[in-house]
């Protein structure tokens, strides 16, 4: 992985990049660098089933000729390949269409100095570790009384060093760690099979739960699936697990990106600065959140991003911006733009939560006389123009304010903007994906066995 001399030396390199790009043709460039390596290990019956090491190198140039724009990538940095690259670039430039909306930051909006942010630790990438975590959580798991078979466990760790460069001025690295620990258990057998998992992820190694916890939960979840029934068609309240009340601010934040608002393609198109929660909720995007999944020092256009409340009280304050939507609907960019290597940026949430509510998940459920307690989601049927909402689920029946027995081969279906308007939240978030959510509960949605 990059040193700090190295890391100086590829900003220079993306300076020198830039420059070339003028010097060729074009009116101004971007460049971006993403060195990253990469561990995963599966194990499953005790064996180790795929030890994998990746390491990636790869350098984008964009370039911009008048309002038109191209980007291109290489893994080969030799001065000739890069040569050839900012060529192909403003080449390419030329022949593209007109984006009337494209185009870097102003030099006086780009981001000049950011905080010091907990992004990494040591960044060591250890197969005896990971190996030593597979075992002990599948072991674990399988110990648990009832499983019967394995799906295996799997581990990995990453480091990432992310340099970027522009025309305007801007220059700017940072590195960011990942480490992650799951294990998926199956009990029973025949038809009545049932299968659950445990996942864990974090920015630092130290804050992963150790192993044996991972794959206790794994195992405990799968048991208690077994004698899963389907339940009629009703309209009870639905409580979604925090494994999986998180998806609904993934439906938020695309219905506020930028992208979808200037096309028109939101439910939510015309509904800024008004209620579209209860007063009782606040969602937050915190870019700079301290260990934080999706923690990032600047965004992929340069500029500084900020914590926000995207909902306060209740209110729809802002839609995710970057710089071309946020051009196409005649506001500032929210710095909210994402960037991978070969990509143009876009609109994208940072750490995205739901502040939690004050009643614990029992208190949240104590008075449903029949529900449903979700806790896993599949398909995807959500409408992003309608707002409409079905899914398939599984999960736990509620009766008499308890948990009471499993449910699977479930649908649930309401629209999201009803769904947002009748939801409450518990008190135990956890920050466990970059978008989340604690025990949510949200009234009057329709459930039926398929």
């Amino acid at each position: 992985m990059a040193t700090n001399s190295e890391t100086s030396n590829a900003l220079s390199l993306l300076g020198d990049l830039t420059r070339k790009a003028l010097a060729a043709g074009a009116d101004a460039a971007d460049a971006m660098r993403v060195d990253a390596a990469s561990l995963s290990v599966a194990c499953r019956l005790g064996e180790i089933e795929t030890l994998e090491r990746a390491e990636m190198g790869v350098l984008d140039v964009r370039v911009f000729v008048g309002k038109k724009q191209a980007v291109v990538s290489t893994t080969d940095c030799s001065k000739r390949a890069l040569d050839e690259l900012i060529a192909r670039a403003v080449a390419m430039a030329k022949a593209a269409p007109a984006d009337e909306f494209c185009g870097l930051a102003a030099p006086e909006l780009v981001a000049k100095n950011w905080p010091s942010l907990a992004m990494a630790d040591e960044g060591v990438l250890d197969a005896g570790r990971l190996i030593a975590q597979t075992r002990a959580a599948e072991e674990t798991a399988r110990a648990v009384k009832g499983v019967t078979n394995s799906e295996g466990a799997e581990a990995a760790a990453r480091v990432t060093d992310i340099a970027f460069a522009a025309s305007n001025g801007f220059a700017g690295s940072y590195r960011c760690t990942g480490y992650g620990l799951n294990a998926t258990m199956v009990a029973g057998d025949g038809t009545g099979m049932e299968r659950d998992y445990e996942s864990e992820s974090r920015v630092f190694a130290a804050d992963l739960p150790s192993a044996e916890t991972i794959g206790r939960i794994a195992g405990e979840r799968t048991v208690k699936k077994l004698g899963a029934r389907k339940m009629p068609t009703a309209q009870v309240p639905v409580v979604f697990d925090p494994r999986i009340s998180g998806t609904l601010l993934g439906h938020l934040s695309g219905a506020i990106s930028g992208a979808a608002i200037a096309r028109g393609t939101s439910f939510l198109k015309d509904r800024l600065g008004q209620k579209i929660f209860s007063e009782h909720i606040t969602i937050v995007d915190d870019p700079h959140r301290a260990r934080g999944l999706r923690t990032h020092p600047f965004d992929g256009e340069g500029l500084l991003p900020e914590r926000r409340k995207i909902i306060d009280r209740g209110t729809l304050t802002t839609w995710l911006l970057d710089l071309r939507s946020a051009r196409q609907l005649k506001l500032k960019s929210t710095a909210h733009a994402s960037r991978g290597p070969g990509s143009l940026p876009s609109p994208a949430p940072s750490n995205l939560y739901l502040e939690p509510g004050v009643l614990n998940p029992a208190e949240l459920i104590r008075n449903i006389g029949q529900g449903f307690y979700v806790t896993e989601l599949m398909g995807y049927g959500v409408n992003g123009v309608t707002g409409d909402y079905s899914r398939a689920a599984a999960g736990f029946w509620i009766e008499n304010g308890t948990v009471s027995f499993p449910v699977s081969e479930m649908t649930i279906a309401g629209n999201l903007k009803d769904m947002f308007l009748n939801l409450a939240p518990a008190n135990d978030l956890q920050f466990l994906h970059g978008i989340d959510a604690p025990t949510i509960r949200i009234e009057g949605m329709t459930v039926a066995g398929v």
